[in-house]
């Protein structure tokens, strides 16, 4: 019994560390995507202006509970490893519902994303915020517009013109302020402008991304599974141990037949 508690300890052991890893994983993703993908969450119709901040706290509590659940194990705290696997309980259930709504909503996302693109480039002059994270977009993918170039043509931003932002250029020289080429795409391609429109690219960036991440999520989610199996087995061992060092009576569970003014007749 004893050599497969020290197999369970030694298991719930290294889970734990990987459980710790992920959770300074998430925190360091969460990190990246507060810098990195604020400003293209303004793009967005759906609203998510709270998901980088989930990603944070998420990373947090992992992390501190991998910790716990570490110390719990080296130390053989009964009530850390019961509290452990009530956290690692309710991982399984969040984890399975984040990853889920990952893989059904993944269209949801990208079509927020068409919207948000098509109303940032009508609106271009109205938002000044949305319009640098529009142009942050267009030249960090090399697109233009959210279907193609010519979007711009009925943006409010035009007036009376037909110009293109300098985000759309491709090349700075010969493509400012120049008139717009026909429909041919090598005329677009010598006027120095980038032939593509932005959803397309957004659209695979976002599928392939939310796909992998919401498969990784799963992933440890069904993880919390084993760890799940080896905390209470340990826990119990843990309450057992406890009381046969410390030489804690067991009490009966129904007290009513004891009599407390002396020895039963």
């Amino acid at each position: 019994m004893s050599s497969l508690m020290h197999l369970l300890r030694l298991g719930l052991l290294a889970f734990s560390c990987l459980f710790w890893a992920a959770g300074l994983a998430i925190l360091t993703l969460g990190v990246w995507a507060q810098i990195s993908l604020a400003d293209y969450m303004l793009l967005s119709a759906n609203r998510y202006p709270n998901a980088p901040l989930i990603l944070l706290a998420t990373g947090a509590a992992v992390t501190a509970w991998g910790f716990l659940g570490c110390l719990g194990v080296v130390a053989n705290l009964p009530a850390v490893l019961k509290a452990y696997g009530f956290f690692q309980l309710a991982a399984l259930v969040a984890g399975l519902a984040a990853g889920l709504s990952g893989l059904f909503y993944r269209e949801d996302i990208a079509g927020g994303f068409r919207s948000g693109l098509q109303r940032a480039v009508g609106g271009y002059a109205e938002d000044e915020g949305r319009a640098d994270a529009l142009d942050g977009l267009q030249r960090a993918l090399a697109c233009c517009g959210a279907e193609g170039w010519r979007d711009w043509l009925t943006s409010d931003w035009n007036g009376t013109s037909a110009a293109l932002p300098d985000s759309c250029c491709a090349r700075r020289k010969g493509c400012k302020n120049r008139p717009l080429p026909s429909d041919a795409a090598e005329g677009v391609e010598a006027a120095g402008i980038h032939p593509h429109g932005c959803f397309g690219k957004v659209f695979s960036l976002v599928n392939d991304n939310v796909f992998h991440i919401a498969a990784t999520v799963l992933g440890l989610a069904f993880a919390q599974v084993g760890g799940i199996a080896m905390t209470f087995p340990l826990k119990g061992y843990g309450v057992a141990r406890y009381r046969e060092l410390f030489q804690v009576p067991r009490f009966p569970r129904n007290m009513s037949g004891l009599a407390f003014g002396g020895p039963p007749g």
